[in-house]
């Protein structure tokens, strides 16, 4: 049976409920190289708790019941979707318990707690912390919040792309990071709703390409490990609503090493004075691969910012 994707009308529902909580963040021209080739940054690092999480986070905890909403919430991330819900529970008076690695950032974990979620530390892949969540779920009768696979979720993420459709009226072009595939799912199910003619790209860690895998598959497909400095892209396997969007959706899916994406964060520092996380900056190392390739229009989505001062000073760095 085929799976029901999300639509433009729901897109639409999910900005009109986040609006006042998500920002609109802004889309800003950079010139690439010594040419004047210029494309678009839409900055989700500067969302309220630093990544587009909080679209999605917030469009699914203000549509639960008033009794979900009395028994709280949990949910397993590596840091961003976790924040996302600590925070979207904190303005609406929801109880938020979040289930990381062992080994998450510590600035991600501090941002957890500083919005009011509670923290568990649970092995160190997606599904020890997915199977965790769902014990205490039905330990304490906690909702569980998915961190890409559920269609409020992706509803939320996709209004970044009709922000995106917005700010930029010749848009051609948009590359997503790609961690679970739920902001890639949103976007394109946004500007294909729209009817625009934009080619999407969604860009993996080559040390974590679970979407590519699954698209050469034809289904979702579990890798045996998952390797990068990109940590917010790190699940082991797509969700098989969020893979049903890329089939449907994406046109193209791309890789970038763990050096590209510690050069992207240095570009986007030097170039831009853009504070990205090597996940949120995916996108851009995608497009500096592409250099002169690059289509005019094309807008690259850093979709966060937290990192730790010394990974970042790190990566800044002169090599």
């Amino acid at each position: 049976m085929s799976l029901v994707l999300v639509g433009l009308a729901d897109i639409e529902a999910a900005a009109a409920r986040i609006r006042g909580v998500a920002l609109r963040t802004p889309l800003i021209e950079v010139t690439l190289g010594p040419t004047p080739r210029t494309f678009g940054l839409k900055c989700e690092n500067l969302q309220p708790m630093g990544a587009f999480k909080i679209r999605g986070a917030y469009n699914m905890l203000a549509q639960l019941s008033p009794d979900a909403r009395a028994a709280g919430v949990v949910t397993y991330s590596s840091g961003n979707h976790g924040q996302a819900v600590a925070l979207a529970a904190e303005r609406l008076g929801i109880r938020a318990v979040v289930v990381m690695p062992e080994t998450a950032p510590r600035v991600k974990v501090d941002g957890v707690r500083r919005y009011g979620g509670e923290v568990i530390f649970a092995g160190t892949s997606s599904v020890d912390r997915r199977t965790r969540a769902e014990a205490e779920a039905a330990a304490r009768g906690l909702t569980i919040v998915p961190p890409f696979d559920h269609p409020w979720i992706i509803a939320g993420a996709g209004t970044c792309g009709l922000e995106i459709l917005d700010q930029r009226p010749d848009v051609a072009a948009v590359y997503v990071p790609v961690g679970g595939g739920g902001l890639l799912s949103g976007i394109a199910a946004a500007v294909r709703g729209s009817g625009r003619a934009v080619r999407l790209i969604g860009v993996e860690p080559a040390g974590a390409a679970r979407m590519s895998a699954s698209r050469a598959a034809g289904r979702p497909v579990r890798l045996e490990k998952t390797s990068s400095i990109a940590d917010g892209l790190l699940p082991l396997q797509p969700g098989t609503l969020t893979f049903a969007h890329v089939q449907a959706l994406v046109d193209d899916l791309v890789t970038v090493d763990d050096d590209a994406l510690v050069g992207a964060v240095r570009w986007l520092f030097r170039e831009a004075r853009i504070v990205a996380e090597p996940s949120g900056a995916a996108s851009v190392a995608a497009v500096l691969q592409a250099g002169a390739s690059m289509s005019p229009g094309t807008v690259a989505v850093v979709s966060g910012g937290n990192v730790s001062a010394e990974d970042y000073t790190r990566y800044i760095a002169v090599p």
